[in-house]
C-alpha cells in the first residue's frame, strides 16, 4: 500500500457513487486526470484524489455527527477503503479534522475580505454581511463545523479567532467612519468586534430557520448596525445605577 501513488486493491471495497461525489472524484482528479484501474476493473485513485475524497467525506460526517461522534471506521467505510488509508493520509481523525477546519476557515476569511470591494461605508457593511450569509448558504457543512468548539489545535485557531480576523478587516473601514463623524477612532477595533459578532450570531440562527430570505436578513442586519452608528453618542453613559 502506497498513499502517495494510490491505494492497492487488496482489502479495499470500491468507493460508492455517493461517497465519491457521484463518482466524479473517483474517476478524475482536480485537473481532470483519469484515475487508474486496478485488478478486476476497480477504480484506483491517485494519492491526491484519495486525499480529496477523504476530506469531502470527513467534512460531511463531522458536520453531521460532530467530532466526538465521528469515527475513522465510518469515514473509511464511506470512502470504500480500509482504516489504514485514512491514517496514511492524515495520521488519524485529529489530523483529518484539522485540515477540514483550516480549509473552511480560510474559505470564509477569503470570502469576507474579498467582498469588501469599496464604496460607501454602508455598502461595505452590506458586503461583509452578505459574504458571511453567502458562506453559510453555500458551505453549510463547513459552517456547522466551525461554530463547534474544536478539540484539536489548528493553525488558524478557533472560530472566535476567525471572527477576530474578519473584524480586523472591518476595523480600518470603521476607523475612517469614526474619524469622519468626530468619534474616537481608537474605539474602532472594539466596535468592529461587536458588528462582526452580531452578524456571525445571526448567521447561526439563520442556519436553522432559513427564513426570511438571505437578502432580507442582510438588510435588517445593516439596518440595525447602520442606524445604530448614525445615531450613536460620542460619549455614551449608562443610565442605570451600576457604573463598573
Amino acid at each position: 500500500m502506497n498513499g502517495s501513488n494510490g491505494d492497492t486493491a487488496d482489502g479495499h471495497r470500491p468507493p460508492s457513487r455517493a461517497a465519491a461525489g457521484q463518482g466524479v472524484a473517483a474517476r478524475t482528479g482536480s485537473g481532470g486526470a483519469p484515475a487508474r484501474r486496478g485488478r478486476g476493473g476497480r477504480v484506483r485513485m491517485t494519492g491526491k484524489q484519495r486525499r480529496e475524497q477523504l476530506l469531502d467525506i470527513g467534512r460531511s460526517v463531522f458536520a453531521e455527527r460532530g467530532y466526538d461522534g465521528t469515527s475513522v471506521e465510518e469515514i473509511a467505510e464511506r470512502a470504500g477503503v480500509s482504516k489504514p488509508v485514512v491514517y496514511e493520509h492524515f495520521g488519524g481523525k485529529e489530523g483529518l479534522y484539522a485540515v477540514v477546519v483550516d480549509r473552511e476557515m480560510q474559505l470564509l476569511l477569503d470570502m469576507v475580505t474579498g467582498a469588501l470591494t469599496g464604496g460607501h461605508s454602508r455598502e461595505l457593511l452590506e458586503q461583509a454581511a452578505f459574504a458571511l450569509m453567502d458562506y453559510i448558504d453555500t458551505s453549510t457543512d463547513g459552517f456547522k463545523i466551525l461554530v463547534r468548539d474544536s478539540p484539536v489545535a489548528q493553525s488558524t485557531g478557533t472560530f472566535a479567532s476567525l471572527i477576530s480576523d474578519i473584524a480586523t478587516q472591518v476595523e480600518d473601514i470603521l476607523g475612517l467612519e469614526f474619524k469622519a463623524r468626530g468619534f474616537d477612532a481608537r474605539l474602532a477595533p472594539m466596535y468592529s468586534q461587536m458588528l462582526v459578532g452580531m452578524v456571525a450570531l445571526t448567521g447561526q440562527w439563520w442556519l436553522e430557520v432559513r427564513k426570511p430570505q438571505k437578502a432580507e436578513v442582510a438588510a435588517h442586519l445593516v439596518n440595525l448596525a447602520w442606524h445604530g452608528l448614525e445615531g450613536m453618542e460620542r460619549h455614551p453613559k449608562l443610565v442605570g445605577d451600576r457604573q463598573n
